[in-house]
């Protein structure tokens, strides 16, 4: 059965239990939630299609979230604009492991100071762009992942991983990244968890909707190797994938 894919909506297949992600250690959300509770705004950078933002209304008197991909960008602005949150189109950063500090892309277009809170999951971010839009004070929480999962994906796809020299997407790297902005660290940590696939139909919707997870993927293209998952899960059962994350919260001084 074919099923749509809009903004970072993973509840229906969720919701048959064909794909299960094991969550992490920490809980953003709650964290996340805390956080706006007590400030006067809020900044969502990479807010997708809104989902998971609207989780969080009733918002601060000024939320602002951002999007770069033009169909999320028209769905979040449809959700949120009616609890009075401003969705801004921006171009999106380059990935954090391949930034250079001079480079114009990833620019945020507000003002020095704009924000006592920047929220961001998954989302590449500039960190010189998130300590000039933070006011002092303020807080900056994001959470990641890192690259795992799509090492794994590549190599059950037969996929060639694209050859890029740059360091792996840690918290290590993340933590440089930012104090180096001017930040100061006030909490974080990473964590080594999984998702179990168990069927090939959940792969495939999941591979579409995360194309970055598997670069250059498609059904036609790989269903020789799609044909040797669908057989070992009806084998061995569910498809382990490991992923890697970590989250980081920060404060401008």
């Amino acid at each position: 059965m074919a099923h749509p894919f809009r903004g970072w909506d993973f509840g229906w297949i969720l919701k048959g239990e064909r794909w299960i992600e094991q969550p992490p250690p920490w809980d953003f959300p709650a964290r996340a939630m805390r956080l706006a509770r007590a400030s006067p705004d809020l900044l969502d950078i990479g807010t997708g299609g809104g989902e998971r933002l609207l989780t969080m209304a009733p918002f601060p008197p000024l939320t602002v979230a951002t999007e770069s991909y033009p169909p999320n960008l028209r769905l979040a602005r449809r959700r949120l604009a009616p609890h009075g949150v401003h969705v801004v189109a921006t171009w999106g950063a380059p990935d954090n492991v391949l930034q250079e500090e001079s480079g114009p892309i990833g620019r945020l277009p507000f003002r020095n100071g704009s924000f006592h809170l920047i929220l961001d999951r998954n989302e590449a971010y500039v960190p010189s762009e998130v300590a000039r839009v933070l006011d002092h004070g303020g807080r900056f929480l994001t959470e990641q992942t890192g690259t795992t999962e799509v090492k794994e994906l590549c190599r059950l796809l037969d996929i060639a991983p694209r050859r890029v020299r740059a360091p792996a997407w840690t918290l290590g790297f993340a933590t440089q990244q930012i104090v180096r902005a001017g930040l100061r660290i006030v909490g974080s940590g990473e964590s080594h968890f999984g998702m179990r696939f168990r069927d090939i139909g959940a792969l495939v919707w999941y591979l579409r909707a995360v194309p970055w997870a598997a670069p250059g993927f498609s059904v036609d293209r790989h269903q020789d190797a799609l044909r040797r998952i669908h057989e070992a899960i009806l084998r061995d059962g569910p498809l382990l994938i490991p992923r890697y994350g970590f989250w980081i919260e920060a404060t401008k001084h």
